[in-house]
Order: structure tokens, then C-alpha cells, then sequence
């Protein structure tokens, strides 16, 4: 959840270090530090707040240095205050770590050293590697690293360095993501990939139990017994471009904005209206395999896992295979049936959440087939895999997720079409059209963003009420959990998504004139199932308007029925029913943001979430 970087160079470490940092700072935000070396002296700068702060406090006291690391904290152990911040010394003020993740077994261990006469200042788990490490430090700091590391239990990644091993940077990871680049001379150490991109495209992603030695002669690599490893690195194919904000306000709203560039990437190749078929040639099942695949059962967290109840409805839909979804944090701590011919497919846009990997790795020793759909390259999860499709939606910044959601739901159509054309399930002129529909959403989605005023104007009518209330029936609700989560992300603002269908078993006591009540109320025109669940939303917008609630839909273009039964109104470009989601969330993400912004609400670093979700 926190972020660190590293340098070792020729260039003056503090400006790249802070560089790094705000880069990285969507991953914690409580407190900010950074440490350097200079002349054989460790120098350490504080603060508790956002990394504003740290570089007024640099401008008041400078900070010189040869290499150095920095770190921006999400607080797990110990409250965000200054003494609590990142690096962390050990006694002697020589050794300095900056570290993410949990140590378990931090308090014995804290006892023990507490007891040897070792001095603790900190709150907080990381003070006890520094401490180990000070401990087993004889003049090599990597060898006094793979010591500590026999000591250490939990998921983490960390950082050190040390005034009496100079010129280089330790790396460590056991569980949280961590990233090293190396290019003429220079050594990049970070939690994340868009920190690094500045500076070189070439990354080696470490794997778990992976010690790393970044030295301006290049990388060593090493398990965590001291035994040698050879570093494979990976080209990243991320303009460094799409990691900065550019002429937008703020992340989020830059990468609403890259929505249809982001759908369009993730369709190239994958599509041909010469043949009408799907090709997902770098998935590496075959035919048969896919065949194979009985059962699916989809496991993801948060925004994900909305994208994979959508998928439940596309693949059923489309090739008659049972699909079952499943929270990851929940699927893992039970004892679940996993039935013969199963195929599961993880969903993560980082590729490192904690619970999605770990119930991953549950069901490798099971022995199931397992699909990821990630985002980036090389991320744990796509080393746990048997394959891999990736969304290309290029890096994504903003904590609140838009454009990895929209690419993960193509992802999923992308499946549920090639399952249903290997099954036998779409007719020529049915695949004919998805393709064709398909080529046109990123338009389509284009068109959509044109509205943006309107949206706006909705929200400078809704921003001051408290509570929110989405409704929608079949592939629709999933997008009622994404456009309520959105909201409560980013505005603060309590919002429940709700099955249209269950409001007269509960939701119905909630509806007042002060309730804004959000319906997704568009179909596939000439779909009769469609037409049906388009109907009895509408009877669900006449029961809360005799309620005398604020109705806000969301529907097809002039559908004047809707219009007439609605306070708000947003429409929608015409598509087939399982492409509707992904026009219709754009809408409200658009709202979220909006609202937000006239709440004066943080919107790309909302106060207690972070980007990645890497311990539990």
C-alpha cells in the first residue's frame, strides 16, 4: 500500500527520489520521508501529511546526497505522525529502511531487541528490520539483509541502505510488489512500474523471495539464502506520458478521458470481421482446453469483482458454460467445492492484490487451470497463471479505477464470444454483429464523453445529499455497485448499489424526497428479454417517484417514456445488452467526479484508500 523508491547515480538523488514519490503517491499518503547518504553520513527528512509537505520541508532544510531512497505511507502500524514516517534508522543512525507490507511477528521480535539494548522511537513494525539488520551488519548489507530475512514473517517488501556499504540499495521482496530498473550507470528501485518509465522501459519485476542489489554497476540478484539468480527483465511498452496528468485537473478525470483509446488498444488483434471470429491467440489454451472448461468461477476484489459479475451474465449468456463470482478475500478463507473442469479466472488490475493472488496460489495446488486478466506485465499474477489476457489500459494513477474496469469488462465480452463461437452457441450473423458492435464502442464511448457537461450540471443539483441509491436489473447491476462504489470513493457519501428487483424487501423504506435514486435503464432495442427488464425498471422509477424521490436514469437516447418519468436524464448511445455496461458506467463515474469536486473531496488520493491493495 505504501510507496518507495530508490536511487543510485551520478545525479543528485533528492529531485529523482521526489519525482518517484509523487508518482507513487496514490499508493499512501499519511506521511512522506526520504533518506540519502553523503560523505559517509546518513540524512534523514519526515513529515507527516501529504508529500507536500515533505518538499516545504526540504526548501526550509535542505537535504545533499550521492544515493538515497524515499517512501510515502499508508499507516497500517502505528498513526500517521512524523516519528512514524518513513525511512526508519536503527541505533547508530547508519542504516536506514522504508518498507511495505505487514510484520507479523514484530512484537516478539521487538521484546528480544528491546531487551539486547536496542533503542525504538517508532510505532510501527519496520523499525525492527532496521534494528535486525544493525544486528547482523558486518560490513556487507546485503549479507546482514538475508540474515534478517530468516527472522522476518509476513507479507512486505523493503528498501535499506547503509553509510558503511555504500553506493547501493537492498531490495526485498516477499510478497509486496517491487520493481528495479538499471540503465547506464543508474539504479531505480520502486513499488511500482510508472515511477521507474522516466528513466527506462527495461524492469525486472522481483519475484517473491527475491533480494536485489541496485549498485550504479548494474543489478545483482539473489534468493533469500544469499544463493545467485539471474535478473529477466521485461520491456514495458508504457509511454512514460500516460503517467502524468497532462492538461487534466486531476488523474482520474484524464484516464475517464483515455476510456475509448484504452477499449480500442485492448480490441487491437483480437478481432476479425473478415472471418467473424474473436482471437485470443496469446491466451495459451487451445481449442480443446477451452472446450474442456466445464464450470468457470471468476474471483477478483473491489471494482474487479463488479467486472466479473458482469462476466458471470456474458459468458452464461453467450456460451451456456455456469459462471459463478466470487469475492477473493472471502473464496480463500473457506473450504470451497472446486469441481473437476473448472476453469478460474483471476481479475486485477495491478496484478498484486494481496487477496486475489493468494487465492490464486490456493488453487494452483489444487491443481485447476487458471486465466488472469491484469493490466500489467509481468505482475504476480500473471507468474501464478497457466495464461494471461491482458487489458492494455496503460498505467492507471487514480485510486478510484475507471479505465481498467472498462477494459476488464471488454476483456470479459472478448471471452464470452470466443467461448460461445467455440461452443457452437452464436449464429455467423450474431458474431457478424458483435464484432461490428464491438468495433464501434470506442466511439460510441467518445460520443458518450461529449455529455460531460450534462452530467455536470446534474451534479451541481445533487452534491449536498447524503445518501444515494442505485438500481438496475441483470448485466446492469453490476454497474449500480461500480457507480454507487465510485461514489462513496471519492465524494464520501453513503450509496448502496441494489437488484431493482429487491426493492420492496428493504430499499423502499430508504426512499424519501431527499433520496436521489440512480436507475440503469438501458436495452438492446429489438431484444425482447431486454425489453422486459426495461419495463419492469420502469414500474421500479414510478414506485419511487409516488415515493416522491429525486429519480436520475440512465437510458437509451430519446426514449421519451424515461425522459417524462425522470427528474435527470443521461443517454446512452444504442449497443447490444452486454456493451451497454461499459457505455453506461462512464456516465457515472462522470457524475462521482463531479460531485466530488463541488464537495471539495481529494479526488485522486481519497482519504483512507490506496491504489493497490497489497497486504490485507
Amino acid at each position: 500500500m505504501c510507496g518507495i523508491f530508490g536511487y543510485v547515480g551520478p545525479r543528485d538523488p533528492v529531485p529523482l527520489i521526489m519525482g518517484g514519490l509523487k508518482s507513487l503517491e496514490y499508493r499512501g499518503y499519511d506521511s512522506a520521508g526520504i533518506a540519502t547518504i553523503c560523505d559517509g553520513k546518513l540524512a534523514v527528512r519526515r513529515c507527516s501529511g501529504k508529500l507536500k509537505n515533505l518538499e516545504d520541508l526540504l526548501v526550509r532544510e535542505p537535504l545533499a546526497g550521492e544515493f538515497g531512497l524515499g517512501h510515502t505511507r499508508w499507516a497500517t502500524h502505528g498513526r500517521p505522525t512524523e516519528e512514524n514516517a518513513h525511512p526508519h534508522r536503527d541505533c547508530k543512525g547508519r542504516i536506514v529502511v522504508a518498507h511495505n507490507g505487514i510484520i507479523e511477528n514484530y512484537l516478539p521480535l521487538k521484546r528480544r531487541l528491546t531487551e539486547e539494548g536496542h533503542r525504538f522511537t517508532t510505532e510501527t513494525d519496520t523499525e525492527v528490520i532496521a534494528h535486525l539488520i544493525e544486528t547482523y551488519f558486518k560490513g556487507n548489507l546485503e549479507d546482514a539483509v538475508v540474515k534478517t530475512l530468516t527472522e522476518l514473517r509476513g507479507v512486505f517488501a523493503f528498501t535499506c541502505l547503509s553509510a558503511d556499504d555504500p553506493q547501493k540499495i537492498v531490495a526485498v521482496r516477499e510478497g509486496a510488489p517491487l520493481v528495479v530498473g538499471s540503465v547506464d550507470g543508474e539504479g531505480f528501485v520502486a513499488s511500482d512500474v510508472p515511477a521507474v518509465l522516466p528513466y527506462t522501459r527495461s524492469i525486472l519485476f522481483l519475484d517473491e523471495h527475491e533480494v536485489a542489489v541496485v549498485a550504479r554497476d548494474g543489478i545483482r540478484l539473489m534468493d533469500d539464502s544469499g544463493k545467485p539468480r539471474e535478473p529477466k527483465f521485461q520491456r514495458i511498452t508504457w509511454d512514460p506520458i500516460q503517467a502524468e496528468k497532462g492538461v487534466y485537473k486531476h488523474f482520474m478525470l484524464k484516464e475517464i478521458y483515455e476510456q475509448p483509446a484504452a477499449v480500442g488498444d485492448t480490441l487491437l488483434g483480437r478481432i476479425s470481421q473478415d472471418t467473424n471470429q474473436v482471437h485470443l491467440e496469446d491466451v495459451e489454451f487451445s481449442a480443446a482446453q477451452w472446450k474442456s472448461f466445464k464450470h468457470i468461477r471468476i474471483l477478483a476484489c473491489g471494482t474487479s469483482w463488479h467486472s466479473a459479475l458482469a462476466g458471470k451474465h456474458m459468458i452464461e449468456s453467450m456460451a451456456r458454460v455456469p459462471v459463478e463470482a466470487d469475492y477473493a478475500s472471502e473464496y480463500r478463507y473457506r473450504n470451497p467445492i472446486i469441481l473437476p473442469d473448472t476453469l478460474f479466472i483471476f481479475i486485477t488490475q495491478s496484478g498484486e492484490t494481496a487477496d486475489t493472488v493468494a487465492a490464486q496460489r490456493m488453487i494452483r495446488q489444487a491443481g485447476s487451470k487458471i486465466l488472469t486478466i491484469t493490466n500489467v506485465v509481468g505482475s504476480m499474477t500473471t507468474r501464478v497463471a497457466d495464461a494471461v489476457l491482458y487489458t492494455r489500459a496503460g498505467p492507471e494513477i487514480g485510486v478510484a479505477s475507471t479505465k481498467a474496469f472498462t477494459t476488464q469488462l471488454t476483456c470479459l465480452y472478448l471471452l464470452a464470444l470466443h467461448l460461445g463461437q467455440l461452443h457452437g452457441r452464436i449464429p455467423e450473423t450474431a458474431a457478424r454483429q458483435a464484432l461490428t458492435d464491438l468495433k464501434m464502442l470506442p466511439q460510441k464511448m467518445e460520443k458518450l464523453l461529449e455529455n460531460a457537461p450534462a452530467v455536470e450540471e446534474i451534479a451541481k443539483a445533487l452534491f449536498r445529499q447524503s445518501d444515494f441509491l442505485f438500481l438496475a436489473r441483470g448485466v446492469h447491476f453490476p454497474i449500480a455497485l461500480e457507480g454507487a462504489l465510485k461514489l462513496k470513493e471519492l465524494s464520501y457519501i453513503h450509496a448502496e448499489g441494489y437488484p431493482a428487483g429487491e426493492m420492496k424487501h428493504g430499499p423502499n423504506a430508504l426512499i424519501d424526497e431527499n433520496l436521489p435514486v440512480v436507475f440503469l435503464a438501458a436495452y438492446e432495442a429489438g431484444n425482447a428479454e431486454a425489453h422486459q427488464r426495461y419495463e419492469k425498471v420502469l414500474n421500479n422509477i414510478k414506485e419511487v417517484k409516488s415515493r416522491e424521490g429525486i429519480i436520475v436514469s440512465v437510458g437509451n437516447e430519446g426514449d421519451n417514456d424515461l425522459i417524462e418519468s425522470s427528474d435527470h436524464f443521461i443517454g446512452i448511445p444504442p449497443t447490444n445488452e452486454f456493451l451497454l455496461p461499459i457505455l453506461e458506467v462512464i456516465p457515472l463515474q462522470l457524475l462521482a467526479y463531479d460531485i466530488a469536486v463541488r464537495r471539495g473531496c481529494d479526488i485522486d488520493q481519497p482519504r483512507n484508500l490506496a491504489k493497490s491493495v497489497t497486504v490485507e
